[in-house]
């Protein structure tokens, strides 16, 4: 049986690229609320082996490198796969921080015309990988998706700006990033730090951003350890309910909406807090390029399905 490690040292330094792509596709859907990056990892086929190497970070690696058995440690960990996926991950999330808020802000329905265009495509691509589909994978694809449109519906709450806080948020956040479906960045707007976060990001906060990191690092590494197990021993399963997830999250990325309730920040802006989903409006030319933004994002994600099982096979 091949393991994670030895698929990690077969790979080319080309591939290293692809991964480093890869990454940055999935640091890019991360920045926005709504857009999981464990959705994009899920389309490029990395998302069980990102599961495996999280898991491979336990506590006996963790000894190793407190004792500074470094070399030892690297000998267990994929380390080549985790840094170029990190390395991908910070450079979209640093470079594109700015421009998504600046869409978010100014071009709210083409910018989610394209990532509803993405995640319904995302949910029939991941449907695709359940070998066998019964009354126990309906039910809980089912489910899911109820819970998933039910928690993006909820209102996002005042929380404080305290170092605990911000620890705990970075471990419950991360959890929701490797979870399809569940956005991590939306997790972070329902906690009320989604803002303050991204302006660490923007500021070079480097202490608001190391704690958050110390807490997804945690989170990260203990929650993966029961996802993992869960994609081996009930694969068809937990890929349902992650379809569930992406599909009830649709309801939070559907490009039209009316706000009802709003709160002013901190800075004095206002923020929507209650929206429903609606219609678009007669057809204009902002419907038509919203509707060719989000058949973009669909025949995008087609495109990487195609290309990722062209380089599997």
């Amino acid at each position: 049986m091949t393991t994670i490690n030895q698929i990690s040292s077969e790979r080319t330094p080309k591939q290293y690229a692809g991964i480093v792509v890869r990454g940055f596709l999935m640091g890019a859907s991360d920045v926005v609320p709504g857009v999981s990056g464990g959705t994009m990892a899920l389309i490029l086929g990395i998302y069980e082996e990102l599961i495996d190497a999280i898991k491979s970070i336990d506590l006996k690696v963790i000894r190793l490198i407190l004792t500074l058995k470094i070399k030892d440690a690297l000998e267990i960990v994929p380390w080549k796969f985790l840094v170029s996926l990190l390395t991908g991950i910070l450079l979209a999330v640093f470079s594109l921080a700015k421009g998504l808020s600046w869409l978010l802000d100014n071009k709210p329905v083409l910018l989610w015309s394209f990532f509803f265009g993405l995640v319904l495509a995302s949910v029939l691509m991941v449907s695709r990988r359940i070998t066998r589909w019964h009354i126990g994978t309906v039910v809980a694809a089912l489910l899911s998706a109820l819970g998933a449109y039910w928690l993006v519906g909820l209102v996002p709450a005042e929380t404080p700006t305290t170092p605990w806080f911000i620890f705990i948020a970075g471990a419950i956040v991360i959890c929701a990033m490797i979870l399809p479906g569940i956005s991590g960045s939306f997790i972070l707007v329902l906690l009320g730090k989604y803002q303050y976060i991204l302006d660490a990001v923007n500021n070079r906060d480097i202490v608001t951003l190391l704690i958050f990191a110390v807490g997804a690092g945690l989170g990260i590494t203990t929650f993966a350890q029961l996802l993992g197990w869960l994609l081996k021993r009930y694969h068809n399963l937990t890929i349902a309910l992650l379809t569930g997830l992406m599909l009830g999250s649709l309801r939070k990325v559907w490009p039209w909406k009316e706000t009802l309730e709003t709160i002013t920040n901190r800075h004095g802006e206002l923020i929507p807090i209650k929206q429903i989903n609606i219609l678009p409006p007669t057809l204009n030319g902002e419907l038509l390029f919203a509707i060719g933004l989000a058949a973009l994002g669909f025949a995008i994600v087609f495109a990487l399905e195609y290309t990722a099982s062209r380089q599997n096979a």
